[in-house]
């Protein structure tokens, strides 16, 4: 069913929150005649990368990183923000090279991916990293991360473990592992 996509009547914007987060209310008016209000958050930023490095055709490399928020190390996939002037291809090197400590001579941005699409518009790119090279650049990160290369053929066991939770991490990995299956 395609249906026409609601009027925006107006934007405004508030601030909401201890981190101080914008907050844009769309005035809406669907096809049927109904009004309402919905909230957004507003993007910062220039959206991130979620990055698949290829060790080989079937290894692909994990980091086990601080995760603040369930207060404990989880495994998951290279990813960071996309800095001002970086296209998502030079973001997930960069961030190849920070975290896990490989550059790659062959990147394919596969896709887009949201993360709350009823709520943000933040997108972060599904990267696919091959041809890893070892190089290092300084990061953010507070301690260096544990690399930890992982069978494509065993994300069934992955996808079951407490310490692989992130839903981003685990749809890239499918994403990936059927792209690199199809036929080029």
């Amino acid at each position: 069913m395609s249906r026409r996509l609601p009027i925006i009547h107006s934007i405004t914007e508030r601030t909401e929150g201890p981190s101080d987060r914008t907050v844009e209310v769309l005035d809406l008016e669907f096809s049927n005649g109904e009004r309402r209000h919905f909230h957004r958050q507003k993007p910062h930023g220039h959206g991130a990368v979620v990055v698949v490095p290829m060790l080989d055709d079937d290894t692909v490399l994990l980091v086990r990183e601080y995760a603040a928020g369930v207060h404990r190390y989880e495994l998951g996939l290279v990813k960071g923000r996309i800095d001002a002037g970086e296209t998502p291809a030079q973001a997930a090197d960069r961030e190849l090279k920070e975290e896990a400590g490989y550059g790659s001579r062959r990147i394919d941005v596969l896709r887009a991916m949201s993360l709350a699409p009823t709520y943000m518009s933040h997108q972060s790119w599904l990267v696919l990293a091959r041809d890893l090279y070892p190089e290092r650049l300084p990061g953010d990160e507070p301690e260096e991360l544990e690399v930890v290369p992982w069978k494509l053929d065993a994300l069934d066991e992955l996808m079951l473990r407490e310490d692989f939770s992130e839903g981003r991490s685990l749809a890239a990995l499918f994403i990936a592992r059927e792209w690199l299956r199809s036929p080029s």
